[in-house]
């Protein structure tokens, strides 16, 4: 038989993920062993750094460096992300598959609704797109911040006394806890991180055997959807760690491309939306991305960004 390594983070919500992304190739290729393998990421070591100054440390993002690491050196033969965790540009020799059919886009309210929160209620999270929008909407907020894997930030509702925590609905729902969701917040006024509910599924491009075994996973629909959305994302020189939403949706031959930056304390926000051909996703993704650029993208990013990383 031969065997296909699968690498993955260690959490829960990982493994889900995996299992997710294995079983159809379980059933299909009955004669592959498919092996998984942990890795750790600074992101699960460090959980008291804020995610930006990790991701700095870590040469670009906080859960993604060491496995990439793993792959080029033939440790591992594909790595299963979540895809809004990698950067926009792939390390050389290493390419992305296109991903299967996304789960939930949305972001998910876990104790209490938007609208049910008190004067100045005390909201977890530890992504700066999530407290920049929902300053935008309810200045009176006070985000706490908050790490540690899916079940974890849950548990913080008690531990920290906080009045809601808003996570990725996909996450919540992979891990069987959807039933704890208290709002899905609409992708109009809080468009999603790039590629959030997509897996990413990355191999080197010279393994011609990995392409083969995982090329019928992938759903055009999702791939033209979150390349668009990455495509934006680079040509703002975001990254995992910047107020950036982004939210595409192919319609037949038409995909149409929400883009969406905001400051950190929610005073300024600049949106853009336009339509093109889903043949052409990356260049309606640096058509958004340069309306936002023209309306200030640039200098609220500036005051966020990373230094000197690449995206």
């Amino acid at each position: 038989m031969s065997t296909l390594v699968v690498g993955s983070r260690a959490s829960h919500l990982a493994r889900a993920q995996v299992r997710e992304f294995l079983a159809p190739l379980r059933e299909r290729f009955p004669g592959v062993v498919f092996r998984r393998r942990v890795i750790t990421e600074a992101g699960d070591q460090d959980r008291r750094s804020a995610l930006r100054d990790v991701s700095e440390r870590g040469g670009g993002s906080a859960f993604s460096v060491n496995q990439v690491n793993a792959l080029v050196s033939g440790e591992v033969d594909v790595i299963v992300h979540s895809l809004k965790d990698l950067p926009t540009a792939n390390p050389p020799g290493l390419i992305l598959l296109p991903p299967p059919t996304r789960a939930d886009v949305h972001d998910a309210l876990c104790g209490s609704t938007l609208a049910d929160l008190p004067y100045g209620g005390r909201i977890g999270t530890s992504a700066s797109r999530r407290i920049a929008q929902l300053l935008h909407v309810r200045p009176d907020l006070v985000p706490v911040e908050i790490r540690g894997n899916v079940p974890t930030r849950l548990g913080k509702l008690r531990t920290q006394q906080l009045d809601a925590v808003v996570l990725a609905a996909a996450g919540i729902k992979r891990l069987g806890r959807g039933d704890e969701i208290s709002e899905i917040l609409p992708v109009g006024l809080f468009p999603p991180s790039p590629g959030q509910g997509a897996l990413g599924i990355q191999i080197r491009e010279d393994n011609e055997w990995a392409r083969e075994v995982l090329a019928g996973a992938g759903d055009l629909v999702t791939d033209v959807e979150v390349r668009a959305e990455r495509a934006m994302l680079g040509e703002l020189h975001g990254g995992c760690s910047v107020p950036v939403g982004a939210f595409g949706k192919a319609d037949g031959g038409v995909l149409t491309l929400h883009g969406q930056v905001t400051s950190v304390d929610g005073g300024r926000q600049v949106e853009a939306r336009l339509s093109g051909p889903v043949s052409e996703p990356e260049k309606l993704g640096v058509l958004v991305a340069g309306l936002l650029l023209d309306q200030g993208a640039e200098g609220i990013l500036a005051e966020v960004r990373p230094t000197a990383a690449a995206y």
